[in-house]
């Protein structure tokens, strides 16, 4: 409840944002204008983001006949955790990773790459699937569409900012320059900060509850040790825009601070799995 209380209020912090960045560039009429904009493109993700992520990695859909043990698995494990059987996709990728997508439990896939079959056991593999599930069940593949897209609208917005000022635009109303180049710069540096403390938040969240539809968090604990090691070993073309719906982070970035990191440590989510007590 507390971690749902806090997604909410970060949420309601993303809708700000926008708000604060639309009546900045336009007035009352700028704020409605964004908040159009956003309400448009949510209802596009909610309808069409789990094709389009299935799509970008040409994810092929597994039926029972042809892999009967994993679809047994995942089939076992939605019906501990009082969910209907999502779709079940493969992607032919080196990267052991895997994610979930989809507007609501009805309407949910889960998908795994060839490279976390080879180098998962049984229990691990079922821990990583409890995983994802629980995304499902907590519905964070539907917030944090909801998430990206009102971010995206935001650094949008802020991209339109930097135009105007470039082609003059301002000048007549008064709108100081320096104020509408500050706020383009650091409005979406604001909501990444907030979209990924979403993320963050959601993925310890999906730990906590994967280990309680498995029943024993160390799988999953060991799977997270060794998806960890395998990211890091394979080189793999992952669109930066869709890194925080995977189990693990797929992109190296040693470089970049903390603070911009789709995931929480993979050592801390460790740490607080081989804690609980089920």
């Amino acid at each position: 409840m507390a971690n749902m209380i806090r997604t909410t209020l970060l949420l309601a912090g993303l809708t700000g944002i926008l708000l604060l960045i639309g009546g900045f560039l336009g007035g009352r009429g700028g704020m409605l204008i964004a908040l159009i904009l956003s309400v448009l493109m949510n209802f596009g993700s909610y309808w069409y983001s789990d094709k389009l992520v299935l799509k970008m990695y040409k994810a092929r859909e597994l039926s029972e006949t042809e892999s009967p043990e994993l679809f047994g698995m995942v089939q076992n494990l939605a019906a501990k955790a009082g969910l209907p059987m999502p779709r079940l996709y493969v992607v032919d990728n080196p990267m052991p990773n895997a994610f979930a997508t989809g507007r609501d439990p009805k309407h949910a896939a889960v998908a795994v790459t060839t490279g976390i079959t080879r180098i998962l056991d049984k229990e691990e593999l079922a821990g990583v699937i409890s995983h994802e599930l629980a995304h499902v069940k907590n519905r964070d593949t539907l917030i944090s569409t909801i998430a990206a897209t009102i971010a995206g609208v935001i650094t949008f917005m802020a991209n339109m900012a930097q135009w105007s000022l470039i082609f003059g635009g301002g000048d007549d109303d008064g709108a100081n320059p320096l104020g509408i180049l500050a706020m383009a710069i650091l409005a979406p540096i604001a909501a990444t900060i907030v979209q990924l403390a979403i993320s963050r938040g959601r993925e310890f969240e999906a730990d906590a509850t994967g280990a309680r539809i498995f029943g024993n968090p160390f799988p999953l604990a060991s799977a997270l040790a060794k998806l960890e090691a395998g990211n890091r070993a394979v080189q793999s073309d992952v669109n930066p825009s869709t890194a925080h719906m995977f189990i693990v982070n797929p992109l190296k970035g040693k470089a970049v601070a903390s603070l911009f990191s789709t995931h929480p440590s993979t050592e801390e989510r460790i740490a607080r799995l081989r804690a609980m007590q089920i």
